[in-house]
């Protein structure tokens, strides 16, 4: 039975009504300076089209207000699921990856009106596959100063929120392999190093399978770094008719998996029986960890799962609100505030009717 965390909400960006007021896939960082900083794939039209760029949205109140966004990224293809970590000062590192819309156009050009056609078909129409291998893949952008952006770099593995930073200074990304080549779908769930703040990457180990299930059951992972200095990562499996495991496992929930080598070496992906995906994990002040994840079934919203002892036992599916008009939201992600409350960015409709926006929940562990 679910339970309910006391919380208030807020808006990060929103722009009803706008052509191209559709944001997703956010994360979230808090620079030294105690600076908020969300990363998405914003001014889009819809959840797939061919326009996503990555911006920034800025909070120097803790989030009680924020900039408008801020275009850092806008290659030829869609730029989609932004990560954000802070590398120290204002050092920023900022994650995502792109994708080839050619591919889903067949099924979406019946529902799109004329004008949305006409705008579709003039984009995708210089697309070239020389093009599409160029920019294809998944990556990341360093900046110094949170202001000016180097160029991007391509990276073996994506996931929605991107790499963490260890206690050691270097940089870990568990994620899926594939993007590269356009091949998610066969992509590992996989470490990767770096000890150059993200310039390059080396590749550690990956999760085994959980028996009776494929790679293409496994997505969006996510990690954190325990005090003990053991790894605990949490990934996304889901299953259609076309890849159901042989195992009857819910559909769109979290598996759990552990490295006690820094990453080379990982325990098999193991069910945790709980609805709702991609996770993202982060550790408080209390000791605690906590993981926020989407829940994309009535009621529809966001939700929160708690560890105290390391991922052995987790106290799951505490709402943190559950008035989403729809399923098209989640990919929550969190900081702690310095009085200890936690702040929650995720997608979701404000109202009915509209495009997704960027909203917030504050709230506190129960």
């Amino acid at each position: 039975m679910s339970k309910r965390v006391k919380a208030e909400h807020g808006i990060v960006c929103r722009l009803p009504g706008e052509r191209f007021g559709y944001f997703g896939w956010p994360s979230i960082a808090r620079m030294e300076d105690g600076t908020l900083v969300v990363a998405s794939s914003g001014l889009r039209t819809e959840h797939v089209c061919p326009y996503g760029k990555t911006v920034l949205n800025f909070s120097r109140d803790d989030g009680g207000t924020w900039s408008a966004p801020r275009v850092i990224n806008d290659s030829p293809l869609d730029d989609r699921d932004a990560g954000v970590l802070c590398l120290g000062g204002r050092k920023l590192l900022v994650s995502w990856f792109t994708s080839d819309t050619r591919r889903y156009f067949g099924w979406i050009k019946p529902h799109l009106k004329a004008e949305d056609l006409a705008l579709w078909e003039h984009t995708l129409g210089k697309w070239t596959d020389e093009l599409v291998e160029r920019w294809l893949g998944s990556w990341v952008l360093l900046s110094e100063d949170a202001e000016n952006w180097g160029q991007p770099i391509r990276v073996p593995v994506s996931t929605p929120h991107g790499p963490i930073r260890l206690s050691s200074g270097e940089l870990l990304y568990l994620g899926k392999g594939g993007f590269n080549a356009g091949d998610q779908a066969n992509g590992d769930i996989m470490a990767c190093r770096s000890k150059d703040g993200g310039r390059t990457w080396e590749e550690l180990g990956c999760v085994p399978l959980c028996e009776g299930t494929r790679k293409d059951n496994y997505h969006e992972p996510h990690v954190v770094e325990l005090g003990d200095g053991r790894l605990l990562g949490l990934i996304r499996f889901q299953y259609s008719k076309e890849n159901a495991p042989a195992t009857e496992q819910i559909c769109f929930s979290l598996f759990q998996t552990e490295s006690e080598d820094g990453g080379r070496t990982w325990t098999r992906a193991r069910p945790l029986g709980v609805y709702g995906s991609p996770p993202h994990l982060s550790k408080h002040s209390s000791g605690a960890v906590v993981c926020v994840y989407g829940y994309r079934r009535a009621p529809y919203g966001q939700r929160a799962m708690i560890t105290r002892d390391g991922g052995r036992t987790w106290d799951t599916d505490w709402v943190l609100r559950d008035d989403g008009p729809d399923g098209d939201l989640g990919y929550p992600a969190s900081v702690e505030l310095p009085d200890g409350s936690i702040f929650t960015i995720y997608y979701q409709k404000y109202a009915a009717g509209e495009k997704c926006s960027l909203l917030w929940t504050r709230w506190r562990l129960p």
